[in-house]
């Protein structure tokens, strides 16, 4: 899996904005970092969307930002030069990918039937977004096409939000969800980005759904998606204790330690 797409998975939600003023992107993408969500899709919605990606680039390198609502080539190199790190497409147009492919650059285009999903394939590609997610058959459908396309993961976008997230990202074909309810277009007209940051927190602790099952010398924490609940864990600071990497028959994650230097415990992550 390309590395990008690597740190999408540990990430797990994925922001999309829209911005009508570039002046408010680089104090959203505060409140995303503060709001434990080190990443967004800033879509091409509006021509403000590339000198937003380029100023939150210049200021924050390490946030993970995408382009999204890419629908042609010429996007498409305005995105890359901007800074972006992946594009993003609301389907699946030749043209883009090829172009994105040649550039060798990260491409998830969307996504919603069985044809379009062999068509990434013949491309090359094995990360899609499924669009519209819950108009299209939500989860159920993407359990359903997994089965034959088993290489294929997913990041699902329309409908997403703070109920069904946990639902959504319990099943590890699913790298990442992308919605809007955490940065509503109202909280950044009124670039109340304090509210943000809350929305934010609650929908991270919502996608991982953490259960304290037991507290001894270890911590035993039960969560939705054990990988996802190890990369918000490893940005708190806390180290991955790689020789206790498990697995179950799929490849899925199920048991993962850290150790936390400060409280002198270790944090056992189980799969619900």
């Amino acid at each position: 899996m390309h590395k990008i797409f690597e740190s999408l998975n540990n990430i797990g939600l994925v922001p999309v904005i829209k911005i009508d003023d570039d002046k408010k992107a680089v104090p959203l993408a505060k409140a995303l970092i503060r709001g434990n969500i080190p990443c967004a899709e800033i879509t091409f919605r509006t021509d403000k969307a590339e000198e937003s990606i380029r100023k939150i680039k210049n200021k924050y390198p390490d946030v993970l930002l995408g382009a999204g609502t890419v629908l042609n080539t010429e996007q498409a190199d305005k995105a890359i030069e901007a800074g972006a790190a992946f594009i993003v497409s609301p389907g699946f147009n030749p043209k883009v990918v090829s172009h994105c492919i040649e550039k060798e650059f990260p491409i998830i285009p969307g996504c919603c039937t069985p044809t379009d999903i062999e068509q990434a394939l013949s491309f090359g590609l094995e990360i899609v977004k499924f669009f519209p997610a819950e108009q299209a058959g939500g989860l159920n459908f993407i359990k359903a096409v997994a089965a034959p396309y088993s290489s294929v993961k997913f990041m699902p976008t329309g409908g997403i939000n703070e109920y069904n997230i946990a639902t959504y990202t319990a099943f590890e074909k699913i790298i990442a969800c992308g919605g809007s309810w955490m940065v509503p277009s109202d909280l950044i007209e009124s670039e109340d980005y304090d509210r943000i940051t809350e929305l934010c927190q609650d929908a991270v602790l919502r996608m991982l759904n953490f259960s304290i099952v037991n507290i001894d010398s270890t911590i035993a924490i039960d969560t939705t998606s054990v990988f996802k609940a190890a990369g918000f864990f490893k940005r708190k600071g806390m180290k991955l204790v790689n020789e206790t990497l498990e697995t179950d028959k799929n490849g899925n994650w199920t048991y993962i330690k850290l150790e936390d230097d400060f409280l002198g415990r270790i944090i056992q992550l189980s799969k619900k």
